[in-house]
């Protein structure tokens, strides 16, 4: 796993939190930064995940 990888999956960890922590206490700006937050954190990850597949690809070769 790489760095990339890490950091896209803890920010659509932490985005699931604040958009639950948004729904509780009623705040849709809230709900929203976490959706983003969600969202940037998987592209993050789908950078990761590419590059790992490259880095494989490189050592079968």
């Amino acid at each position: 796993m790489n760095k990339d990888q890490v950091k896209g999956a803890t920010k659509d960890i932490a985005g699931k939190v604040q958009q639950g922590a948004g729904k509780l206490v009623g705040s849709k700006e809230q709900q929203v930064k976490g959706l983003q937050k969600q969202a940037t954190g998987k592209a993050e990850k789908a950078v990761g995940d590419a590059k790992e597949v490259v880095k494989d690809a490189v050592k079968k070769h």
